[in-house]
């Protein structure tokens, strides 16, 4: 029987089918994608669909399909030839969110250890990461604050530096998941950014094009996360579970607490500086969240690539690894393989007298009681309005900005303690983050009931 030619597709006839409320085709998603791509769709039929993929959601077969388009939309990194687990971190997004830069030199090192257990490959950790935007920081960022680092990478260079270090952090290159940075700009300027199946996509086409044979994502639910509310975000973190499930790899979301900023610092250098120190066993109480949340990702990661018999194991592990100064090495060969100057963290070095701010200012407790709240995206803004981080993509971002908390939710405060010290390279530029932060950090007679760091773990089953 000879079988008819398939219609040709048409962008306008998809996007009827999704604004009436249709299941898509793969074939129509990937015209879609294919389309976006080479250009031969306009804008406006591009953000046409979007805000009807927005309005009238996917289905699981739509959304995996919409995220393998992406996926294969250009270059995918290749990792087979390393002959090691490929495991990755994603994080939604936070403030103080400075896991990655503990994590990948912990699985390094981990990855590296010699004897490997008996049967079990060793691990690399490819992490293509992102650049601060809105409130959140990134850890681009971050890492250009120390001199050379190179986060641009091409991807044999990304290969050449796994090969070697066992991790590498860069940026998304010009040629991998091309779909998404286009789709991206275009959700960023018709509202649809917050639309669970298009993060979903976006985040997981560039996770999955690292071949990775596992993924642990921390996705943030609370006052500082984009995903406020709780049922929100555990819907968010169930879809990419789904999805990468669905696409052969193994994946797991933790859903944890971003009511306040993570660890001692925010900012760019500052963070580096606050990473550092916990490596070189310098464990400050208001790090102790940020190393509770490192282990227990890390932990998560060492037990999917089979170097632990448990997660707790694992986070067990993860710290020994810390206390050990393993993970300062195998950071320091990160940051050499990729230009950076390690003379500035070397024997005695202090990172604390490198990128010293200029201006600074401290805010204060007005009465006693207890830190009860705080709108964690306003203290986010008024790090980025301190210079960390930038309006539109493209803006410049000081080094020296930031913000040191001395207390922690739950805490007990006496009158004029210190709660927030400022970091700026300019005088002027503290008046208005300085007013944020006294409008939004409460105080009250009795203690709040504070929310555990991890509020639930999803996987699979």
């Amino acid at each position: 029987m000879t079988q008819l030619p398939q219609a040709p597709l048409h962008i306008i006839d998809i996007i009827r089918h999704k604004r009436d409320g249709l299941t898509l085709s793969d074939a129509e998603i990937q015209h879609f994608i294919r389309s976006v791509v080479d250009h031969s769709i306009t804008d406006s039929q591009t953000s046409a669909l979007l805000m009807a993929i927005f309005l009238r959601g996917l289905t699981p077969q739509e959304l995996a399909a919409l995220t393998t388009a992406m996926r294969f939309s250009g270059e995918v990194f290749d990792a087979t030839p390393l002959h090691t687990f490929t495991i990755d971190k994603h994080s939604t997004g936070g403030v103080g969110d400075k896991t990655s830069l503990l994590i990948a030199p912990i699985l390094a090192a981990a990855g590296l250890a010699a004897p490997t257990p008996a049967g079990i490959p060793g691990i690399c950790v490819p992490m293509i990461s992102g650049r601060s935007l809105g409130h959140t920081g990134g850890t681009l960022d971050k890492l250009e604050t120390i001199p050379g680092f190179n986060t641009q990478l091409s991807l044999q260079q990304f290969f050449d530096t796994l090969k070697s270090c066992g991790a590498s952090l860069i940026g998304q290159t010009p040629t991998l998941v091309p779909a998404d940075r286009i789709l991206y700009a275009l959700r960023d300027h018709i509202g649809t950014i917050e639309s669970p199946n298009l993060i979903t996509a976006s985040i997981m086409s560039k996770k999955l094009a690292e071949s990775l044979n596992a993924l642990v994502l921390d996705v943030k639910t609370g006052s500082g996360a984009f995903m406020k509310v709780y049922e929100d975000s555990k819907h968010l973190a169930s879809l990419m579970v789904q999805t990468g499930t669905l696409a052969g790899t193994r994946t797991v979301a933790l859903l944890t607490s971003m009511d306040q900023p993570l660890g001692r610092f925010s900012g760019n250098w500052v963070e580096v500086w606050e990473c550092v120190d916990i490596m070189k066993q310098h464990r400050h109480p208001m790090s102790a969240d940020l190393i509770a949340l490192t282990n227990i990702l890390s932990g998560w990661m060492l037990h999917l690539a089979g170097h632990a018999d448990s997660p707790e194991a694992g986070a067990a592990l993860a710290n020994e690894i810390l206390l050990s100064g393993k993970a300062f090495q195998a950071f320091l060969k990160i940051v050499q393989a990729q230009g950076g100057d390690i003379t500035l963290f070397a024997g005695e070095a202090n990172p604390a007298t490198f990128h010293k701010p200029t201006a600074t200012r401290t805010l204060k407790a007005e009465t006693a009681g207890y830190l009860s709240s705080m709108d964690c995206t306003e203290v986010g803004w008024a790090v980025q309005r301190l210079g960390a981080g930038r309006a539109k993509p493209g803006d410049p971002v000081s080094a020296h900005a930031g913000i040191e908390v001395h207390l922690k939710l739950g805490d007990k405060v006496e009158p004029h303690q210190p709660l927030i010290t400022l970091f700026a390279e300019d005088e002027s530029l503290l008046a208005e983050p300085y007013e944020m932060l006294r409008y939004t950090l409460k105080i009250t007679p009795n203690p709040p009931t504070v929310q555990s760091l991890i509020r639930e773990v999803i996987t699979a089953n």
